[in-house]
């Protein structure tokens, strides 16, 4: 049986509308943002960054939206995002009533687990036109099915190009993606340690209350951010002023990415990192599979939003690394107490299976997942490399705690604005990560 995730029922509807100019707009509805709904649970989605989905759905189980916008006359394609480890029913999309018009349906094959997600697409000929109330309504001969993370309706354009959504330039990656392929690996000595991983060690930069991914263009609308590499990061940054700026406090030099996190405090004192050591590595069973970021991609790891307590033992939490190791906890439970001997440090993991289309999204997460099975595939079959930061802060703590400029421990989080010289991560790549070599900062064995 699936294991019950944490489940937080939401109470107004999520739409999202992406459009594009040339094309009628795509409406995509979460399917949590039920307005009422018969045997079914939330829990939360093991990829796209903590996103949540609709679960434990079986026969005679239905949902049910409100003033979903269905357009102008004319085809209508509907997709709708699932996952299933046993298949063997359908989700029927009916307006008006669960017992309405067939809008259209889904067969349910079985995608390799409850959390394999993979996209469905269907086209309706003909369909109400204007805003609608639509039921999915769940048909089955046995038990649980399925689970559902959205629906969208459209005219089957793709939903790039707008509301956030950053296309890949197809013909610079085409290029990038063949002179990749086109490198010959270096030979691996045979003393080399077989693991997948690369570095960048990067420095503390400056602090400024920017952030080029989520407030781009808006100066002094962010929380307090740590910045650590490209030494001209701000709220204006784009590819081309980072590529353009050839100062950066990482090694090596053709690494200009712009690397940040939320500004730590010690008694309203900032607590800048000693020294973050950013990793590019695989956690896939075949890592010959992965290539290389594309130039301008850009992510966020971890949750600004997230304000809950992380005692001892808690996952994704602040620790202590060196001798003595944590000695005691602050007096609110959330953050780690030092020996005298030791630092504090955060390990944050990125995604690591891209969409292969967008170079960002409107969540800054819904084009990458997490490989939590060791293969990329469905909606994100890319494998790029798994980044990593491993922060280090000179300081032991008191009983007195921490604070983030983004709050509690919990939303410790970091973002990622990729500005390599192409030759220079591929290279790396396909030397160190397709070969499960372990290189160091410097690209050699």
């Amino acid at each position: 049986m699936r294991a019950l995730l944490a489940a937080t029922l939401i109470a107004a509807a999520t739409v999202l509308v992406a459009s594009s100019p040339a094309s009628a707009a795509t409406v995509t509805v979460q399917a949590e943002a039920y307005a009422a709904q018969s045997g079914t649970q939330v829990e939360t989605t093991a990829d796209t960054g903590g996103g949540q989905n609709v679960a434990y759905l079986g026969e005679g189980d239905w949902l049910r939206y409100d003033g979903v916008s269905l357009g102008a006359a004319g085809a209508l394609t509907v997709s709708a995002r699932v996952a299933s480890a046993v298949g063997g029913g359908r989700v029927e999309l009916r307006t008006g009533s669960a017992t309405g018009p067939l809008l259209t349906q889904f067969a349910i094959t079985s995608t390799g687990g409850w959390q394999a997600w993979t996209t469905l697409t269907a086209t309706a000929a003909t369909h109400p036109t204007g805003s609608q109330t639509v039921f999915a309504v769940l048909r089955g001969t046995g038990g649980d099915f399925v689970n559902l993370n959205w629906f969208s309706f459209g005219d089957g354009a793709p939903p790039a190009g707008g509301d956030g959504w950053v296309p890949v330039d197809a013909a610079a990656w085409n290029a990038q993606l063949a002179e990749f392929r086109a490198l010959t690996p270096r030979p691996v000595p045979p003393t080399s340690v077989r693991v997948a991983e690369f570095n960048a060690t990067c420095a503390y930069s400056h602090s400024r209350p920017d952030d080029p991914i989520i407030f781009p263009g808006m100066p002094g609308a962010s929380h307090m951010h740590t910045f650590l590499g490209n030494t001209s990061t701000d709220a204006y940054a784009t590819t081309r002023t980072l590529l353009a700026n050839a100062g950066t406090t990482c090694r090596p030099a053709p690494d200009l990415s712009a690397y940040w996190i939320p500004t730590l405090y010690q008694n309203d004192r900032a607590i800048e990192p000693k020294d973050v050591v950013v990793y590019y590595g695989s956690r896939l069973t075949d890592p010959s599979a992965t290539v290389p970021f594309p130039q301008g991609f850009r992510m966020i790891a971890g949750d600004a939003r997230l304000q809950t307590p992380t005692p001892a033992g808690s996952v994704n939490a602040f620790y202590c690394a060196g001798p003595g190791g944590e000695i005691g906890r602050s007096a609110d439970g959330n953050w780690p107490v030092c020996a005298p001997t030791a630092v504090l440090m955060f390990h944050l993991v990125f995604q690591d299976c891209w969409d292969g289309r967008n170079l960002d999204s409107p969540t800054h997460k819904a084009h990458v997942a997490y490989s939590y099975d060791g293969t990329c595939r469905g909606d994100y079959p890319v494998a790029i490399p798994n980044l990593s930061f491993l922060i280090s802060y000179p300081t032991s703590g008191s009983p007195a705690g921490f604070r983030l400029a983004s709050g509690m421990a919990s939303s410790m989080h970091g973002d990622a604005f990729m500005a390599w010289d192409n030759r220079a991560q591929s290279e790396r790549v396909k030397n160190c990560l397709v070969q499960e070599a372990k290189c160091n900062t410097n690209g050699d064995f």
